[in-house]
């Protein structure tokens, strides 16, 4: 890469809080950004309309969508329609939990990150407000960053990849802090896990609960969008 030229990162962009919370720190350590959203069987595309909307406002230089059915397999509340969105925190990881989804997600990045030339990778998961999903630990991520080090080209050739998550140690109200330092509007955003046509939040499942709890402790308005 040449003297001068910003690094370039590949940043996953769900159209969620911590998505775009993620997006604005990587935009704000100067790297010139790259995001990658998946329509994968979801159950409502507001998420990704919202993905949309934040990456052209965000001026990021490439936003891409890719479509993986994962509601193939199923075996998750989020790509199973069968399968209803619990109101209430459960024991043990939740069944909006979608089997090896951050890994497919990553592994895709990656994919495109060896064709951009980008050596950063940055997701948004949290390992405190995180719902107990297994593929947002930091143990996780480590493994990920290994074995994509041992993978690709680019890092053989001694371009080692980095794979960046600022938030993984952060409450979701320091998260809402953060974003609002950068100038993000969280009124773009689509948490839910069954948001309606609209964007609007069902405002009972876990994302909604964990993430209108995290604005009272921000010490902050929730602008949400509420059913």
């Amino acid at each position: 890469m040449m003297t001068g030229q910003k690094q370039r990162a590949i940043v996953l962009l769900s159209g969620g809080l911590d998505s775009v919370t993620t997006l604005a720190v990587a935009q704000s350590k100067g790297f010139e950004c790259s995001t990658l959203s998946f329509d994968y069987g979801q159950r409502h595309r507001a998420e990704l309309n919202a993905a949309q909307k934040i990456a052209e406002y965000s001026a990021v230089s490439v936003h891409k969508v890719l479509k993986i059915n994962l509601a193939d397999f199923g075996g998750s509340a989020l790509t199973d329609q069968t399968i209803a969105v619990p109101d209430v925190p459960g024991e043990g990881i939740p069944v909006t939990y979608v089997p090896a989804r951050n890994t497919v997600f990553l592994s895709l990045a990656l994919a495109w990150a060896e064709v951009m030339q980008a050596n950063h990778i940055f997701i948004g998961v949290n390992a405190v407000d995180y719902s107990g999903y297994p593929d947002c630990r930091p143990e996780y991520i480590a493994a990920f960053e290994k074995m994509a080090n041992l993978a690709t080209k680019s890092a053989v050739e001694g371009q080692a990849l980095r794979i960046e998550t600022p938030l993984i140690n952060m409450s979701k109200a320091q998260i809402i802090q953060l974003g609002l330092g950068l100038s993000v509007d969280y009124t773009q955003t689509v948490s839910c896990y069954q948001a309606d046509g609209l964007g609007k939040a069902c405002g009972e499942c876990d994302s909604c609960r964990l993430r209108r709890q995290g604005f009272v402790d921000a010490g902050v308005s929730d602008q949400t969008l509420y059913q």
